[in-house]
């Protein structure tokens, strides 16, 4: 009878844990965090660096796409011994300049490949798109199996440009073209920041491929509307450019842009924007 009772509950467990390991909720950033800039003052990298490893490391942020870092600053956040990161830079596709990268924790994900695109009309090499006048703009892009439930799904970080307003309709015109090329009919995960209020084309052209985790959300967004702070702690925070996109397989629990602080100062000129979602 004890032996029966002992395989009963041992079933129940089983059954139990294999269903909470089948839905383990992700959770899911996307955070520009500012180049490195000395004529940032106050608010330059160096004085910032450890209040943005230590928001990263409360929030627990299981995968997260950076936006403007350069190389330096990603191996400094990468000084939290739980993250991996992939993406090369844009100025060289190897380490030049600033990065659009990918930090996933390494004891969840195993990646299995991962790439790059610039945002141009030739997006295989390093180089200016459209009406771009000042950089180069590139996509990092990794296929991911979670380790906890078996699922695989592909993630995709870019930054779009702030001046090119042709450059910034074309890149979202080549970013689902990409999607849909890369990932196929396989989940994704898309962020970033689009320099792009949601009425706008690009926004909306991606839209009709995947969802904006901001609508998407079950539970009602937290936060402000907007993600831009400029390091003005008084920023009305009015307009949404930062922006986390899911695929249909993609379930978005609750959605969120983060106005943490210290002595009423951001540690960077963005918000986080943060997701809680499941890989159906």
């Amino acid at each position: 009878m004890r032996k029966l009772g002992f395989i009963l509950l041992l079933t129940l467990f089983t059954t139990v844990t294999a269903s909470a390991q089948k839905s383990s909720p992700l959770t899911i950033a996307s955070y520009n965090l500012r180049y490195n800039n000395a004529g940032d003052g106050v608010n330059a990298w160096p004085n910032r660096k450890e209040e943005v490893k230590a928001l990263i490391r409360y929030h627990d942020f299981d995968l997260m796409g950076t936006q403007e870092a350069l190389r330096g600053q990603l191996d400094d956040v990468a000084e939290l011994p739980v993250y991996a990161y992939v993406g090369k830079g844009r100025d060289d596709g190897k380490q030049g300049g600033e990065h659009s990268a990918i930090f996933y924790k390494k004891d969840r994900f195993k990646l299995i490949k991962n790439g790059d695109f610039w945002l141009s009309e030739t997006p295989d090499t390093p180089g200016k798109g459209w009406d771009a006048t000042c950089c180069n703009r590139i996509t990092s892009w990794a296929q991911f199996k979670d380790l906890i439930t078996g699922k695989t799904f592909y993630f995709f970080n870019t930054h779009f440009d702030h001046q090119g307003v042709t450059a910034r309709k074309e890149s979202g015109k080549l970013i689902a073209e990409k999607v849909k090329e890369i990932a196929g009919k396989d989940a994704a995960i898309l962020t970033g920041d689009f320099n792009s209020t949601p009425e706008t084309e690009q926004i909306k052209t991606i839209g009709s491929l995947l969802q904006d985790a901001y609508s998407a959300t079950e539970q009602a967004p937290y936060g402000p509307v907007g993600t831009f702070n400029s390091f003005k702690f008084e920023a009305a925070m009015d307009k949404r450019i930062d922006y986390i996109f899911v695929s249909k397989q993609v379930r978005v629990l609750k959605y969120a842009v983060l106005t943490d602080s210290k002595n009423q100062r951001y540690p960077s000129d963005h918000q986080p924007v943060v997701i809680k979602a499941i890989i159906k």
